[in-house]
C-alpha cells in the first residue's frame, strides 16, 4: 500500500504533502482528528513500519480500540529548566561514559529541534513592593548561575538546541504564543514539505497546546532523550474518548470554571493512556483561549491530549498573536485540504463519548487537596469543614490576630493555565479595579502575587489602564514564571506561619493554578483551592474561604458598607470593551524579543567543550550513576523486601518535592555539610542535576505515608534485618551492601501529577526492581520503564492495605525477561515473616515491544549507549549528528 502524495499551492510556492484523503481511503470523516494527524505521520515515515501503522490505524474503526503498535516521530521537543537540567545531566554523563569507552561523544546530539523555557526556579520572595520582579529575577539568576551556565554549555555543544532565558515566561505559554505553527514548512530530504505541527514535552501540561489544533503531550524527561536522538514514541493505536460539547457557557462563567467540571467528569472514567479530543456544536463556541485553559488541565483529568481540531478560532488566535498573514493562510489551506478543519455537526467514530452541556457550567472551584474535587463557588467553608473533621484533635484552630482555620495565606494569580488567555487576565483587572474604587484591599497576612505566562501580559494589563489597580490591592507583577503553581511560593507571611506554630490553625491557598496537592504550593499548607484569576482576588479580599463567596459579604468598604461579589464581578461586554481597547497582535514579537536580549543572561559565561567539564564540589550538577554502560537489567526471579508502602493518590510532588528544601530536611543536612547557606537552600527542582541531593530528598513530604509500620517519619522505613527506622537512602544502601532486592508497593493513581523523571529515577537510586501499584499514571509508569524498574499493576481484589505488609514480609516475583511481554501476567507470592505464604498474579504495565526491550537493557540510558559504543553498529536514527 504505497502512499499517496500531493501538493498544495500556497503563496506562490508549492508543498509536498501526503494525499489523506487518498491514504484514508473514503474513512477520513470516521476518523478523530488525533488519528488523522498520526495516520499522516506514520504515512510519511513510509517503510514497512509505516505501511503497517496505516493499516493499523484504518483497522481501529472496526472496534474503536486496537493492540497494534505503531511509530511516531514528533517535529520537535520542548523542556522546561528543571526537566532539561536532568537530562542534559544524563546526556553529558553518556557524553563522558562514551568518551571513556572510546567512542565519539558527539554522536548524542540532537536530531531536531529542542526548545528549552526557563521558568520553574523563580520563586515569590518579594511581592506587594513596585521592585518585586527586578529583585525576584536578581534572587533567581544568583541562585541558580550554575545551572543556567549548564543550559549555555548545552546550546554551545549540542545543535538545533535553544534555550529561552529567564524572563520570557511559562513553557506552554511561550508555545501558544511564540513557537508553535500548527502546521509547518520543512525540508526533508531537499524537499519543502507541510505537515501538522506536531511535538512532545517534558512536562504533564504539554497539551495545552492542543487548544489550537497542534498534536502534542507531555512525556518523561528519558522519553524526550531517547526522541532527541532520533528513536520513534512507539505507542498502541491510542483510544480516542470523545468529549461532545453543546451549549454555551452563560453570562459570569468562566472558561477556569469549564475546565473544573471536564476536569470531574473525566476523572470518574479510566483515562491512562487514552487521547480526549472535544466535538460538537458548543466547540464552535469556546474561543481559542478557552480552549487551551481545558486543554493545560489535561493531566489533571487522566488523559494524553484534551485535542481540539482547527478552526477558525485558531486562525483568530493566529492572527491576535501576531503570526505572518501567510502562516495564517498555510494552516487554513492545508487544514481543509487534509480534512483537519473541525465540522461541528460531524461525529466521528470514538471508542468512548461523554457528553457535557455548557450551559450547566456554574462558577466553580476545586478542592481542597484535589484538582477533581470541583465544588460550586459557595461551597469553600464546607469543604473545609470535612477536611478538619478529619484530622485528629488539637487546638481550637484560631489565633489572637484573627486567623481561623480557612484564612488564606496565599493567593496567587499564577501558572499558564489560567494567565495565557486574556480574557482571565482582563476580568481579573477589571474585580481589582471596582475594589480599588471602593477602598478594598485584602487583609495583611494574605501574600499576594500576580506571575504571568509570559511579558505579554504586561503590556495588554497596561494598556487596558489595569495594571495599577491590580498593584493597588497587592496583584503585581512579580515575574514571569511558574512560581506558586510549582511549589515556589516563597515564604509564608509571618503572622500564618506563627499562628500555624502556636495555634495550629490550617490556613489555605488559593489560586489560579492546576495542582492544590497537600504540599504542593508549599510544603506547610495541606488545603488549597483551585480558582479562576478574578475569584482568586475576590478571596484575597475576604481573607478567608470560610463564606458563601457567591452570596455572603466579602468584605467591607472603609465606611463599613458591606460589599458582595456581584458588585465587583465584570459583564462580559465590560471584559470585550477592555480587550479590544487593549489588544495589539504587535506585542507578542516585541515582548519576546525584548525578553530574550535579556544582558544577565548573555553575561553568563559557559565551556563549549565536547564534554562537560564536571566539577566534584559542585551542589547542582553531579555525575549520574545512572547514565552508564554499568546498570544491568532487574528483571528475573527474586525475593523483596518492601522499602516503602504507600495509599492512594500518590503523586509526583510526594515522591520527589519540587519546593523548597525544609532545614533540618536529608537534603539540607548534605547541602550545608558542603558549604551552602542554611538560610537559602534553593527549591528541590533546582537540584535535580544533583542525584545525591535528590536521593535524600526522596518521599519527603509529610503526607506520603509509609503504611509499613505507624508513625514512620516522612522519607524514611523500617529496615527489616536490623529494626531500625533510618532514611530512605540509607536503607537503600544497607539492602544493597546485603544483596538484597526491594520494591515499592503504592494505591490508586500512582505518580499522577507532574511528568518530572525524577520520581522514577529515585525508584531506581532506592533499587527498587519493580513499583507494584493499583494503578499507575502514563508519564510515571513509563518514566519507571526508561529507568529500568518494572511496573506492576495488582489485581482489582489487591491493594496496600489488603495486602497487610509488615517489616520482615518478603514479596517473591517472578519477571522472567524471556517470556515478559506487554500486560503479561506476572506470578507474586507474599512470604509472611510468620511463615504464611499469599500469591496473585499482577499484571506488567506495558503497553510496547520496546518498553519490554528497555527494561532487557537494564533502561533507556543504557540501551542508547549500547547502540553507540565502540564496536556496535547504531541505528541511523542514532549516528545522525
Amino acid at each position: 500500500m504505497t502512499t499517496p502524495f500531493a501538493s498544495l499551492d500556497i503563496g506562490g510556492t508549492s508543498c509536498r504533502i501526503v494525499d489523506l484523503p487518498a491514504t484514508a481511503k473514503g474513512q477520513l470523516e470516521r476518523l478523530p482528528h488525533i488519528l488523522r494527524i498520526l495516520l499522516e505521520n506514520v504515512a510519511r515515515a513510509g517503510g514497512a513500519d509505516g505501511e503497517h501503522a496505516k493499516a493499523a490505524i484504518l483497522d481501529w474503526l472496526d472496534h474503536g480500540r486496537s493492540e497494534e503498535e505503531i511509530p511516531f516521530l514528533p517535529r520537535r521537543v520542548m523542556m522546561h529548566d528543571t526537566t532539561c537540567g536532568p537530562a542534559l545531566v544524563d546526556i553529558a554523563g553518556m557524553r563522558s561514559s562514551l568518551a571513556e569507552a572510546g567512542g565519539d561523544p558527539a554522536l548524542l546530539n540532537p536530531v531536531l529541534p529542542v526548545d528549552v523555557s526557563t521558568d520553574h526556579s523563580l520563586a515569590v520572595d518579594v511581592y506587594g513592593d513596585p521592585q518585586a520582579m527586578r529583585l525576584n529575577m536578581k534572587s533567581e539568576l544568583r541562585r541558580n548561575a550554575e545551572r543556567y551556565r549548564f543550559m549555555k554549555w548545552a546550546t554551545n555543544t549540542l545543535s538545533g538546541f535553544r534555550v529561552h532565558p529567564p524572563g520570557t515566561g511559562i513553557m506552554h505559554t511561550l508555545n501558544l504564543e511564540r513557537l508553535a505553527t500548527v502546521v509547518a514548512r520543512q525540508i526533508i530530504e531537499g524537499v519543502e514539505w507541510a505537515i501538522p505541527d506536531a511535538m512532545i514535552g517534558t512536562d504533564s501540561h504539554t497539551p495545552m497546546v492542543n487548544g489550537i489544533g497542534v498534536l502534542a503531550w507531555g512525556v518523561g524527561g528519558l522519553e524526550a532523550e531517547s526522541v532527541m536522538f532520533g528513536l520513534p514514541v512507539m505507542m498502541r493505536v491510542p483510544e480516542i474518548v470523545g468529549v461532545r460539547l453543546s451549549g454555551r457557557l452563560r453570562a459570569g462563567v468562566t472558561s477556569t470554571d469549564l475546565a473544573l467540571l471536564v476536569t470531574e467528569r473525566l476523572r470518574r472514567i479510566d483515562l491512562a493512556d487514552r487521547f480526549v479530543e472535544f466535538f460538537g456544536p458548543g466547540v464552535s463556541t469556546l474561543s481559542a483561549g478557552d480552549r487551551c485553559v481545558v486543554a493545560n488541565m489535561t493531566p489533571e483529568f487522566g488523559a494524553n491530549t484534551g485535542f481540539f481540531p482547527i478552526d477558525d478560532a485558531t486562525l483568530a488566535y493566529l492572527r491576535a498573536t501576531g503570526r505572518p498573514a501567510a502562516q495564517v493562510e498555510l494552516v487554513e489551506a492545508y487544514a481543509r485540504r487534509q480534512r483537519l478543519w473541525f465540522d461541528p455537526a460531524a461525529e466521528p467514530r470514538f471508542t468512548q463519548v461523554v457528553e457535557i452541556n455548557l450551559d450547566q457550567v456554574e462558577v466553580s472551584v476545586a478542592g481542597p487537596q484535589r484538582p477533581q474535587d470541583r465544588l460550586p463557588a459557595g461551597a469553600t467553608r464546607a469543604a473545609m469543614a470535612r477536611l478538619l473533621a478529619a484530622r485528629p484533635a488539637r487546638r481550637s484552630g484560631s489565633s489572637g490576630h484573627g486567623l481561623v482555620d480557612g484564612s488564606v495565606a496565599l493567593a496567587a494569580i499564577t501558572s499558564c493555565t489560567n494567565t495565557t488567555d486574556p480574557r482571565l487576565l482582563v476580568a481579573a483587572g477589571l474585580v481589582a479595579r471596582k475594589a480599588r474604587e471602593k477602598g478594598l484591599r485584602p487583609p495583611p497576612y494574605v501574600k499576594t502575587s500576580l506571575a504571568p505566562g509570559s511579558p505579554t501580559a504586561e503590556r495588554l494589563l497596561r494598556r487596558a489602564g489595569l495594571l495599577r489597580d491590580l498593584e493597588a490591592v497587592g496583584f503585581g507583577i512579580v515575574g514571569y514564571g511558574c512560581t506558586t503553581c510549582i511549589g515556589n511560593s516563597g515564604p509564608l507571611p509571618k503572622p500564618i506561619a506563627e499562628a500555624m506554630s502556636k495555634d495550629k490553625i490550617v490556613p489555605v491557598a488559593v489560586l489560579s493554578g492546576n495542582r492544590n496537592f497537600p504540599g504542593r504550593v508549599h510544603a506547610q499548607l495541606e488545603a488549597g483551592f483551585l480558582a479562576s484569576p478574578p475569584l482568586v482576588i475576590a478571596f484575597a479580599l475576604a481573607g478567608d474561604v470560610n463564606r458563601d463567596i457567591l452570596a455572603d459579604p466579602l468584605a467591607r468598604t472603609p465606611e463599613g458598607r458591606d460589599v458582595f461579589l456581584a458588585e465587583l464581578w465584570p459583564s462580559g461586554a465590560e471584559i470585550d470593551a477592555a480587550l479590544a481597547e487593549a489588544g495589539d497582535p504587535a506585542d507578542y514579537a516585541r515582548a519576546y524579543d525584548e525578553a530574550e536580549a535579556s544582558a544577565d543572561w548573555a553575561a553568563l559565561e559557559a565551556p563549549a567543550t565536547p564534554l562537560f567539564p564536571w566539577d566534584p564540589t559542585s551542589t547542582y550538577i553531579r555525575r549520574p550513576p545512572f547514565a552508564s554502560f554499568r546498570n544491568e537489567s532487574r528483571l528475573g526471579r527474586y525475593a523483596a523486601h518492601p522499602i516503602i508502602v504507600l495509599g492512594d493518590d500518590i503523586t509526583t510532588d510526594h515522591i520527589s518535592p519540587a519546593s523548597a528544601v525544609l532545614p533540618g530536611s536529608e537534603t539540607a543536612r548534605y547541602l550545608v555539610e558542603r558549604g551552602e547557606d542554611p538560610h537559602d537552600l534553593n527549591v528541590y527542582a533546582s537540584r535535580r542535576g544533583n542525584w545525591e541531593a535528590m536521593f535524600r530528598g526522596l518521599f519527603a513530604t509529610r503526607t506520603a505515608r509509609n503504611l509499613l509500620g505507624p508513625g514512620i517519619p516522612a522519607g524514611s522505613t523500617i529496615h527489616a534485618s536490623s529494626g531500625e527506622v533510618m532514611p530512605l537512602w540509607q536503607a537503600a544502601g544497607r539492602y544493597r551492601d546485603e544483596g538484597a532486592s526491594v520494591v515499592i508497593v503504592a494505591g490508586e493513581r500512582y505518580g499522577m501529577g507532574s511528568s518530572r523523571d525524577w520520581a522514577a529515577k529515585g525508584a531506581a537510586l532506592l533499587g527498587a526492581r519493580a513499583v507494584l501499584a493499583v494503578g499507575f499514571e502514563r508519564i510515571h509508569r513509563s518514566n519507571l520503564v526508561n529507568m529500568g524498574v518494572l511496573p506492576l499493576r495488582l489485581p482489582r481484589d489487591v491493594t496496600p492495605m489488603s495486602l497487610r505488609l509488615d517489616v520482615g514480609d518478603l514479596m517473591v516475583i517472578d519477571a522472567d525477561p524471556a517470556i515478559l511481554a506487554p500486560r503479561a501476567r506476572v506470578p507474586v507470592s507474599i512470604r509472611r515473616r510468620t511463615g504464611a505464604v499469599d500469591t496473585f498474579e499482577a499484571t506488567a504495565a506495558l503497553e510496547t515491544s520496546l518498553e519490554v526491550q528497555v527494561l532487557r537493557s537494564g533502561g533507556l540510558l543504557p540501551m542508547i549507549l549500547e547502540q553507540l559504543q565502540p564496536g556496535s553498529r547504531p541505528t541511523a536514527e542514532m549516528s545522525t549528528p
